[in-house]
């Protein structure tokens, strides 16, 4: 066949298939800004993995406690800030959502993370089964007074991404916890530029929208700020497609379907612990060791610090990719992006 026969004839095929094939976003779960927000998570009262100066409670303590609650069509999820606490811990609430994801678009909208104060270590994150087998990504996380998010991945070994394809700044590229020549649980690091991405800054710029794609090659992070919100997001329609480049981006040398499976969203505040408390980590954290020998000290002896450390949700939706042809079909394996592996 001549050269130009083939290629048109090869045109004409693509754009047929394109118009009989689109991908796009559907929602998959709205979590809502009433008391059933609450329903699609459980609370998690057991000790901290990470060895925090920290109590989870139970959702009726919590709502004794005033730790959650619904303010003027807002999630409010905080910590006890009334309290001297000399053992165990500062009283906080942990939740794990009750489904797993397999792939997907992850959007909160926030209007107040918790602010900086020393000891306080918060996260918005994913974890799979029998850590860190399913993988984790932390998609809001921080410390005591820093001011970017540090966005990160933790695997198991043979995982690592590129410095490319996104705005942020690579802290590090190996994924895998226990990588040579990386801190202990380092994972892959990006930091955000911008002091609007984590606590005090975030919540001085009125809050914003994270938006977190993942796919069988990795994941993308957005930060939206509420005045740049793409039309697509508030329309229910979302088009990463038709996004900036990400803040981060995590793509490499990496086998993301296997390192990541059934993850599921957590919520939690914690304090000290092996991040946060790590005895180099609290000298160098601003002027905290000044404050008190130690993290816990500090925590325990402070309950007012801890009063602007909460989250304050508007909304927190999932949406799965949805391969649809022109008679209204629905893709095999676009259904088997969300629920447990495998399972239809």
């Amino acid at each position: 066949m001549p050269t130009s026969s083939f290629t048109n004839t090869c045109a004409s095929f693509l754009g047929v298939f394109a118009g009989l094939s689109t991908a796009t976003y559907v929602l998959q779960e709205d979590f809502g800004n009433t008391a059933a927000f609450f329903d699609k998570f459980t609370f998690y009262t057991e000790p901290d993995p990470t060895h925090g100066f920290v109590e989870y409670v139970d959702q009726a303590t919590a709502e004794e406690s005033g730790l959650i609650n619904i303010n003027d069509d807002s999630i409010y999820m905080g910590v006890d800030y009334t309290n001297v606490v000399a053992d165990g811990g500062r009283q906080s609430v942990r939740l794990t959502s009750k489904d797993v994801y397999n792939h997907g678009l992850v959007i909160i909208d926030l209007t107040h993370m918790p602010g900086n104060v020393c000891g306080a270590w918060p996260a918005f994150w994913m974890v799979g089964p029998d850590w860190p087998a399913g993988g984790e990504i932390d998609i809001i996380e921080g410390v005591s007074l820093l001011e970017n998010n540090a966005v990160a991945l933790h695997t198991t070994t043979d995982c690592s991404i590129n410095d490319m394809g996104f705005t942020g700044d690579l802290q590090t590229s190996n994924c895998y916890i226990s990588a040579p020549d990386q801190g202990n649980n380092a994972g892959c690091g990006i930091k955000i530029p911008s002091t609007a991405s984590y606590g005090d800054g975030f919540n001085d710029a009125g809050g914003g929208v994270y938006a977190t794609e993942w796919t069988a090659t990795g994941f993308k992070t957005w930060l939206f700020g509420h005045e740049s919100v793409p039309t697509d997001i508030s329309d229910g329609q979302p088009d990463p497609s038709s996004w900036p480049t990400p803040d981060a981006a995590f793509a490499g040398d990496c086998d993301f379907e296997r390192h990541f499976w059934d993850m599921q969203i957590v919520f939690d505040t914690t304090f000290c612990g092996d991040w946060a408390g790590n005895e180099n980590v609290w000298a160098e954290s601003g002027n905290c060791a000044t404050l008190a020998p130690t993290c816990p000290e500090y925590v325990g002896d402070n309950p007012a610090a801890f009063e602007n450390a909460y989250w304050e949700i508007v909304s927190l939706k999932v949406y799965q990719e949805s391969s649809t042809t022109e008679e209204g079909g629905e893709d095999l394996a676009s259904r088997r992006q969300f629920g447990r592996r495998g399972v239809l």
